[in-house]
């Protein structure tokens, strides 16, 4: 059994994204080059274990959210886009993403998600403080669940 959930992002941000910001997002959706510096999501821990048997700790940067193509498990196509909004009333970009993703992964992602949440468009802000930013569903529903960040945490659905 597979523990594979689509993870559908769709944001309009402010206008608010440095250059440096703007290049490691376009990297993360898997439209732009890796730059040298990460600070989004900046540390990628992995446990390796060397020629000795000796396990050690390394940095594995990927993009978060640059599958393209066919999905493997959640049917459909895996894709990535960031477009400007310079025609609309409110300026910056929005952001649509769907990707299969492993609950393994949810905590690089939840980063990346916060980060968006704090340079959302007012319309995206809740009521209860909460900042909506897309939408998970386990490959195996038929719905899926709202994906928010509150107070800087991802409501990952059980």
């Amino acid at each position: 059994m597979s523990d594979i959930h689509e993870l559908m992002i769709a944001v309009d941000l402010r206008d608010e994204i440095s250059e440096t910001e703007f290049a490691e997002l376009s990297w993360h959706l898997g439209i732009g080059p890796r730059p040298e510096l990460l600070s989004i999501v900046a540390e990628f821990p992995v446990v390796v274990v060397d020629d000795s048997g000796i396990p050690a700790i390394e940095d594995d940067p990927y993009p978060l959210l640059a599958g393209q193509g066919a999905a493997s498990r959640v049917g459909g196509e895996l894709y990535s886009t960031l477009v400007g909004l310079a025609d609309l009333p409110q300026q910056g970009w929005f952001l649509t993403s769907r990707q299969e993703i492993h609950p393994d992964e949810f905590e690089k992602v939840g980063e990346l998600l916060c980060w968006l949440a704090a340079r959302a468009h007012e319309t995206h802000h809740l009521g209860n403080g909460a900042i909506e930013v897309g939408f998970l569903r386990f490959h195996e529903a038929q719905a899926p669940d709202a994906l928010q960040v509150k107070a800087g945490q991802v409501s990952w659905p059980a």
